[in-house]
């Protein structure tokens, strides 16, 4: 492809780049959404009391069985409404808004771009796609707690908890937690350029181009650069998780961001800033290994489909 083509995104590419955003953010929700709820879970009210349970993989197989005696098969995908509903407009958005930064700033088939372009770019679409799709992550995070409240259920739908919140919390419910999610742009600045440069390195191991690489190379390069940047930007999920559950509370445990930082310093230690990491790696990893490389191959695909070329071809 020409690489003012790279400059002026066509309509074909962006429609490319959004439907596999969409579908492999989907894919990728629904298949780690029972571990998503428990380290929502754990983000929130801490580590549950499952009696001997001590181990790691025993605390999170202990909190599965608890959810599945408390609420059944239903409990275990909590929140997956609210969730696919943000991940279809998350990935399309940011997949496609990632692109045209990159291409802006001058990326093509063969000039990568630098570090801190690529830190732009991640960014960008990032802010984007945070602002755009916070309250129905405050929708998540809510139905993913309210099963531990006592068998109360306030919200029934995703519709209805977002007007909810609207009526009862105003535009600042909706909005909960925005501050440390914007912070949390710092992951994708650090997962994104750590994703090109591994992609970029194994293409030239194995003397190719980055959009020609495996399955496999896509995997590798996804799972690296998400423990990566998961181990660095981990404590604002904390924070942001906690500052969006509270809705339910009439007295609000924290009045704000820096609050929330303060107590959960001073009554948990830095441990508590990384409840529930070691669940988040176990979800993340795989869910970034199937968004990406069903994102590359997914796009790939259409991008041959769609092609007036007659000799491209999805086969």
């Amino acid at each position: 492809m020409a690489s003012d083509s790279h400059h002026q995104p066509s309509p074909r590419g962006l429609l490319c780049n959004a439907g596999a955003g969409a579908a492999a953010g989907v894919i990728a929700a629904t298949f780690v959404c029972p571990l998503d709820v428990i380290k929502t879970q754990f983000q929130v009210h801490g580590l549950p009391n499952l009696g001997t349970s001590t181990v790691k993989g025993s605390l999170i197989v202990g909190s599965l069985e608890q959810i599945l005696r408390r609420e059944g098969l239903r409990g275990m995908y909590r929140g997956l409404s609210p969730t696919v509903l943000a991940l279809l407009p998350n990935w399309a958005v940011y997949f496609t808004i990632y692109e045209q930064l990159k291409s802006f700033l001058g990326s093509d088939d063969r000039t990568q771009l630098s570090v801190g372009a690529n830190m732009i770019a991640a960014s960008g679409a990032g802010a984007a796609t945070t602002i755009a799709t916070n309250p129905l992550w405050v929708v998540k995070t809510r139905f993913q707690t309210q099963g531990m409240r006592g068998g109360v259920v306030p919200y029934r739908s995703t519709l209805s908890a977002l007007r909810r919140i609207a009526h009862e919390e105003g535009i600042r419910g909706l909005y909960s937690g925005l501050v440390p999610a914007l912070a949390g742009i710092s992951h994708v600045a650090i997962q994104f350029p750590t994703y090109e440069k591994i992609k970029m390195y194994l293409a030239e191991q194995e003397n190719t181009t980055m959009d020609k690489l495996g399955a496999r190379d896509v995997a590798v390069a996804s799972s690296v650069s998400k423990i990566f940047a998961s181990t660095l930007t981990y404590p604002h999920e904390v924070v942001r998780s906690r500052l969006q559950e509270q809705g339910y509370h009439s007295e609000k445990r924290y009045s704000g961001l820096v609050d929330c930082v303060k107590k959960v310093y001073c009554q948990e230690g830095i441990s508590g800033f990384y409840r529930g990491c070691a669940t988040n790696l176990l979800r993340t990893t795989p869910a970034a290994v199937i968004t990406f490389t069903s994102f590359e191959m997914i796009q790939r695909f259409l991008s041959d489909l769609l092609s007036p070329d007659p000799q491209h071809h999805p086969l």
